[in-house]
């Protein structure tokens, strides 16, 4: 838009972690916004969260991800729904490979990746459906659009204390094994691996992090 560059060098000025910026198309509009970043005279430390929500992006996100500036990447889906002309339904069926397109580019990049709004604000079965469903895929959260969300999205993202109580037993019990020398793990009939101790160490550290801003 006309007042773009001016936006970008308002919130150079603004002391902010990080700017959005949507309808990102390529890796050129990623240096086109670092480079007014730049000319604005923000510091190196204020960052690009780079939403994705058009078909050049979907197939340009990988290259957005990796992008040393970026460090979000957030889902257009209102956006990305009408440029698809696909359907907003329950379930998302339509916009499922694209959101697994961009996990894909993030998850490469080892960068966050944000879930898209929710439309039907007073529609909390859906939003947690909606988020529960987001959560399974991957997501590291979901942008909100109205504070009656937030309890529910904090919910969803957050783990329970049973899944943090399981993380710790998983954590002890492969352990556990490996001072013993034993070269197959199983916890209540299950096999254990190195990948169930990664993400159980993940469930925890997040738990610590929550538990920290509480």
């Amino acid at each position: 838009t006309p007042w773009g560059h001016a936006d970008v060098a308002a919130a150079a000025k603004a002391c902010v972690s990080a700017v959005v910026i949507p309808k990102i198309n390529s890796v050129a509009e990623v240096n086109e916004v670092s480079a007014a970043l730049d000319a604005a005279g923000a510091p190196k430390e204020i960052l690009i969260w780079a939403m994705i929500e058009t078909p050049t992006a979907i197939m340009d996100c990988r290259a957005i991800a990796a992008h040393p500036r970026v460090a979000v990447l957030v889902m257009g889906t209102n956006d990305l729904a009408k440029e698809l002309r696909a359907a907003q339904v329950p379930g998302r069926h339509p916009l499922v490979p694209s959101l697994h397109m961009a996990l894909l580019a993030a998850r490469e990049a080892d960068k966050p990746i944000l879930d898209g709004v929710y439309n039907d604000i007073k529609n909390a079965d859906g939003f947690r459906a909606e988020s529960v469903q987001g959560a399974e895929m991957g997501f590291d959260g979901k942008t909100l659009i109205h504070p009656d969300q937030v309890g529910i999205a904090n919910e969803v993202w957050s783990p329970s204390e049973d899944e943090v109580a399981h993380a710790r037993d998983v954590i002890a019990t492969f352990d556990e094994a490996l001072a013993a020398g034993k070269g197959v793990v199983q916890l209540n009939g299950r096999m254990i691996e190195n990948l169930h101790v990664a993400n159980a160490q993940r469930a925890i550290a997040i738990a610590e992090a929550i538990a920290e801003l509480a």
